[in-house]
């Protein structure tokens, strides 16, 4: 079975960073990832500068990447106003954050989970199919915010427009069981409209998480190269689950990711330069030969 890998890494991963990336290391970067096998890279956030300093080169990052031969490059946009800069900058994929916390919309992209779906409404009225518009429900596995509502809010942002709608753990609570249940309940809801899984590393579970998420019939994982991220927006939250490990399970596992680890982790080397004293995580770095 083929696996799509969607490494975040330059967006998710930066925009937590302690410092910026200089926009010719991320050409670089992101050049390497995709020699590396990865078919699909969300380079940036397309918020405002004042908010996330370290996006402010999202839309040059964009329209370079796009130059990569059978690379879908991805963006975050909040909202209408980063639907037409995506545009702009000829992104293939537009990725809406929704929150399923109230308390975490309001503070992540200022607005209400259904001012959030109305954003997706009009963007999606806007792009009529290009970009495609997708969504992550954030905090979908956190306490404050039930089961119920977040397959309600899927719903409502399929009939909004999303081409596809996934769960996040933004806070890393979710546990294996509780994934499982959730996406395929997520299938069961919006069909084959159920999009990606995105896992948070927070408190160890990420790869279990993926497992589960396999059982129940996900074939796309968000990843970020050395397990960078978390979002500013809510604390507490580390670093997304490791691309290098995530590749190396799978790959373990039978599935096929299309991925060369070896370049893979090469890679990192940018990293390492780019963004001296970062910490860098994984388990399969120093075991691979």
């Amino acid at each position: 079975m083929d696996i799509l890998i969607s490494e975040v890494g330059p967006r998710d991963g930066l925009q937590n960073a302690k410092r910026a990336m200089a926009t010719a290391d991320k050409h670089r970067w992101i050049a390497a990832l995709a020699a590396a096998g990865l078919r699909e890279i969300e380079v940036g956030s397309l918020v405002s500068p004042k908010l996330l300093p370290q996006m402010a080169d999202t839309d040059e990052v964009a329209r370079q990447a796009r130059q990569i031969d059978g690379l879908t490059v991805l963006a975050l946009a909040p909202n209408l106003k980063g639907a037409e800069r995506g545009i702009a900058a000829g992104v293939h994929k537009l990725n809406f954050p929704v929150s399923a916390s109230r308390t975490h919309s309001m503070a992540n992209i200022r607005m209400t989970p259904e001012q959030a779906v109305e954003q997706v409404r009009q963007s999606a009225e806007l792009c009529k199919g290009n970009p495609v518009v997708e969504v992550g429900i954030s905090t979908a596995f956190d306490a404050d915010a039930s089961e119920d509502w977040v397959m309600q809010l899927a719903a409502d942002l399929v009939a909004a427009g999303a081409a596809s709608v996934g769960l996040s753990d933004t806070t890393g609570v979710a546990n294996p069981a509780q994934v499982k249940r959730m996406f395929i309940r997520l299938r069961r809801e919006i069909g084959d409209r159920a999009g990606a899984a995105h896992f948070h590393n927070t408190r160890g579970q990420g790869l279990a998480n993926v497992v589960a998420a396999l059982d129940a019939g996900v074939t796309t994982f968000d990843a970020s190269q050395a397990g960078l991220g978390g979002c500013p927006y809510a604390p507490g939250a580390t670093g997304n689950i490791v691309t290098e490990d995530l590749v190396w399970m799978l790959e373990s596992m039978g599935l096929r990711t299309g991925i060369d680890l070896g370049l893979l982790i090469a890679a990192r080397a940018i990293l390492a330069e780019a963004l001296p004293g970062e910490a860098l995580y994984g388990h399969v770095v120093g075991t691979f030969q």
